[in-house]
């Protein structure tokens, strides 16, 4: 590791101790420690406002039209309590990164220029509290197929009709899939939402316009001109401005940049729109998140189905091996348009949101065909590679080079004038390579972003036997589709492993910067929900066996010798069985409220909003626990104060805490270094045995520095330490659990922790230790949630050289820095739980809880489609 520098390459200044530097592929403290940054995604509930959650079309689009409404409460509740126990958990599942979620329309869904100032004080005061637990944070602009009202997530509903078109007619004519409105807009059946139908969208009318004005407007629809500026420029410089204006917030906080907020993703999962699509009347070849599942119009007949004719259109599965081709069929919007109809703005001028919009720019109309694409009338498709060639010109545009980049440059200058120090994250388009970005703009301050899902569990929702090679597909590494295909454990799990390091190779197109993977998970409602009782008659009902399998296959592939940093998808503070995160039936979240045993669940205090079915009794209420109202839901609210062991409310232990509503969390709740005095070569675990293993390797130049030291360290022992984060999850001792005797344990069954001992510290050697667990600094009121001062720990260490000591659910490792000239080290810890892995059965206190009371529950928490889904 080249030592890093003293002063900072954006301002010259000198870097602070909490400086993270982004140099030799790495992330790096300011001593010089290479530091693995790994977390989650907080949270995919803030894709809506509190309790209103993706399924519920009561007011859906009437608030919208109307302004829209805050999304304060999202991510976390602030007021009960509950914020500190879902950090708390995070941190003690060893998590230190955060990727936050904020959309475009909570920072400006009043209308354009109209900003939610109290969400964004709001926001900051989230980021406080996520500071306060030690995390770093990156913020994430967050969209999917553009907007809630296009059927995912992200801008402001006025975006739409800026664009000239009529949101209300999208499921008529399939421009988008709608979840509270699926199938039919007269009878919705949204728990029917095939799963990841929503991302079809991107091959749908709504998102493929409105991307390919958004990027490309000013060349491929220049007569698309409101309040005098191209729809491009228009709808770009609105999305900016709107993130800088949250970013300026954020820096007036004034203690947050850089010491916890590190920087910004530009975009989610950005999309190409049309853009090279080389015969409007066929599929494209060339873009990467084109999701085959139901009906699959070509532009062709998605342009004609926006004008309102009927089509006829492929219809596709998802089987075993992919998307396959199950026929056809008619879809007839019976003359809905998608576009608005020209009464909507009288004069050209839109009576809600006033803009102007140009005469040239015909309402009512296709406006792919006012730029002569198609016409109308015969349905005749004019120029079917009309977005392959800027209009005029010879040479074929690049989405990516010509189009995103810009976007990307100007979203950067504007961030970095409030966040001068932001690392910007790089996230081009999914599975795409970035383009090369000059770095006079990033300035020694970015990381590689991209996301990873093994794509055959995300739509099957089933852990197979056989994977592909999806990447290699993508990217044309195989000359046919079967050379792709894996069989067996051993061999999906390699594959995974090498198409990540393939994307940690893309890196090199930008230089010398780390790679984050933003988003990585897997489904956790497989095989029809059968892990939630939903099946063979409740047989399975707490097994996340299959998930742990698959979350475990992608967690891995991030360690080997790829090192990667990552933040999971997703941790939702709401999600439940019945609707998931809560968004479109995706369920990816680690932790759920229906996963809570008994004693958790009776932690969540029923709010003053939770009634009696009989009457209007408040159950639980507390004056001095404020709650959010949500109309057609209930808000439980928590109570964090520390519980007499034993008592109705409160967890038994931290092993209990940290397990209870967790899913497959021995996947995702695994050791690992975060920061090291040198370079991680190899990192292993093996969930079967409990095993970890790490090789660093150490050169004169990897000496941590010591501020205001003139001491020399090359060839001594470290003056800091290598720390690796060691989970009580699956290292806690037998005494813990009740397994002294070979007893198996549920995840949480644990008795009252061991006695108190005094630190563990031990000489390169193979020894058994019961370690001290010491609490972090964390808000007093949940400090008592996390690992304390007790023999909660088992482990047996080996190291090659050098000596540790454990501290908490940290292991501390110190060995010699060659010094200058010296060859570079290899040196390796291997750390075990005597006596095998925790075993672990599946929770039957679930299975044989009162009936009355489980069924009580989850209809308060999970209620019907009319209402919310909330536990904040």
């Amino acid at each position: 590791m080249p030592s890093v520098p003293s002063t900072s390459p954006i301002t010259g200044q000198p870097t602070p101790s909490h400086y993270v530097h982004t140099t030799d592929c790495q992330f790096v403290d300011n001593a010089g420690r290479t530091l693995l940054l790994r977390g989650v995604n907080l949270s995919g509930s803030a894709k809506a406002p509190v309790g209103k959650p993706s399924y519920v079309l009561e007011g859906f689009w009437e608030t919208a039209e109307n302004g829209g409404e805050s999304f304060v409460g999202q991510p976390l509740n602030l007021e009960d309590g509950s914020a500190d126990v879902h950090l708390a958990r995070l941190r003690g599942w060893g998590f230190n990164m955060l990727r936050y979620v904020v959309t475009w329309e909570a920072l400006e869904h009043e209308g354009p220029g109209k900003y939610d100032y109290e969400f964004m004080d709001y926001t900051v005061q989230v980021l406080r509290k996520c500071k306060e637990y030690g995390f770093k944070v990156f913020m994430d602009p967050h969209q999917d197929v553009w907007s809630r009202f296009s059927g995912g997530s992200g801008a402001p509903y006025w975006t739409l009709p800026a664009c000239g078109i009529n949101p209300r007619n999208f499921t008529a004519t399939e421009a988008a899939i709608i979840h509270p409105e699926y199938p039919d807009a007269n009878a919705p059946d949204p728990a029917t939402l095939p799963a990841m139908i929503w991302s079809t969208n991107y091959g749908r009318l709504a998102s493929r316009t409105i991307f390919t004005l958004f990027f490309a407007g000013n060349d491929f629809a220049p007569k698309c001109v409101i309040d005098g500026q191209n729809i491009q420029d228009y709808l770009q410089s609105h999305y900016v401005e709107a993130l800088g204006q949250l970013a300026d917030r954020i820096r007036d906080a004034g203690d947050l940049l850089d010491e916890c907020v590190l920087g910004w993703d530009s975009m989610n999962e950005p999309f190409e729109g049309l853009l090279g699509w080389r015969n409007l009347s066929k599929p494209s070849d060339r873009q990467t998140n084109m999701l085959k599942k139901g009906t699959a119009p070509t532009p062709a007949q998605s342009f004609r189905l926006g004008m309102g004719e009927a089509q006829t259109v492929e219809t596709w599965d998802f089987g075993s091996f992919g998307p396959k081709k199950t026929g056809s069929v008619t879809v007839d919007p019976r003359g809905a348009k998608m576009w608005a109809d020209p009464s909507t703005e009288p004069g050209n001028v839109h009576p809600k949101w006033g803009w102007r919009r140009d005469p040239e720019w015909k309402l009512g109309e296709c406006v792919w065909a006012q730029h002569g694409v198609w016409d109308v009338e015969t349905g005749y498709i004019a120029q079917p590679d009309y977005f392959v060639r800027v209009p005029g010109e010879a040479e074929e545009v690049e989405p990516i080079e010509d189009y995103w980049k810009p976007h990307f440059h100007a979203f950067a200058k504007r961030i970095r004038q409030a966040h001068p120090e932001a690392i910007l994250f790089v996230q081009p388009p999914v599975f795409a390579q970035p383009p090369s970005i000059d770095e006079e703009d990033l300035r020694g301050r970015c990381c590689y972003a991209p996301h990873y899902y093994d794509g055959l569990t995300l739509v099957s929702r089933h852990w197979n036997w056989f994977n592909a090679d999806a990447l290699g597909v993508l990217r044309g590494k195989y000359s046919s589709t079967w050379q792709a295909i894996k069989f067996g454990e051993s061999a999906i799990r390699k594959s995974i492993q090498e198409q990540l390091g393939e994307l940690k190779r893309d890196v090199d197109i930008l230089g010398r910067y780390p790679t984050l993977i933003g988003e990585i998970g897997t489904p956790f409602d497989m095989d029809g929900k059968r892990s939630y009782g939903w099946t063979d008659d409740g047989k399975y009902l707490g097994d996340y066996s299959n998930q742990q399998k698959a979350l475990d296959a992608s967690l891995n592939a991030a360690d080997g010798p790829n090192g990667l940093n990552y933040t999971i998808w997703t941790y939702c503070p709401d999600s439940c069985h019945e609707w998931g995160d809560g968004w479109n039936m995706e369920d990816l979240s680690l932790w759920s409220t229906d996963d809570m045993r008994g004693a958790g669940r009776e932690e969540l205090r029923m709010g003053e909003h939770l009634r009696e079915s009989s009457g209007d009794k408040l159950l639980g209420s507390r004056t001095d626990t404020p709650t959010m109202p949500v109309t057609g839901a209930t808000t439980p609210t928590f109570d964090v104060g520390s519980h007499p062991k034993g008592s109705p409310s409160g967890w038994r232990d931290h092993y209990d805490f940290l397990t209870d509503g967790a899913r497959a969390v021995r996947a995702f709740c695994r050791p690992f270094p975060t920061a090291v005095v040198g370079v991680p070569q190899q990192m292993d675990f093996n969930i079967a045995k409990a095993e970890f293993k790490l090789t660093v390797r150490v050169r004169g130049e990897d000496a941590p520095r010591i501020p205001d030291s003139t001491l020399s360290l090359a060839g001594k022992e470290s003056a800091l330490p290598t720390e690796i984060y060691v989970p009580l999850v699956h290292f806690a001792d037998d005494k813990l659990l009740g397994q002294s005797e070979g007893k198996e344990t549920s995840l949480g069954d644990s008795p009252e922790p061991a006695s108190e001992h005094g630190l563990a510290s031990r000489n390169a050697s193979t020894i058994n230790l019961s370690p001290i667990v010491s609490p972090p600094t964390l808000a007093s009121s949940t400090s008592t949630l996390l690992p304390q001062a007790s023999s909660d720990l088992a482990l047996s260490v080996s190291v090659s050289s050098g000596r540790y000591e454990v501290h908490g659910q940290t292991l501390k490792w110190w060995y010699v820095v060659p010094a200058e000239g010296e060859e570079e080290q290899e040196y390796t810890i291997t750390i075990k739980r005597p006596g095998g892995p925790i075993k672990v059965k599946y929770d039957e206190a679930i299975q044989s809880a009162g009936a009355g009371m489980w069924s009580w529950l989850a209809g308060s928490l999970c209620p019907t489609p009319s209402g919310g889904c909330t536990i904040m």
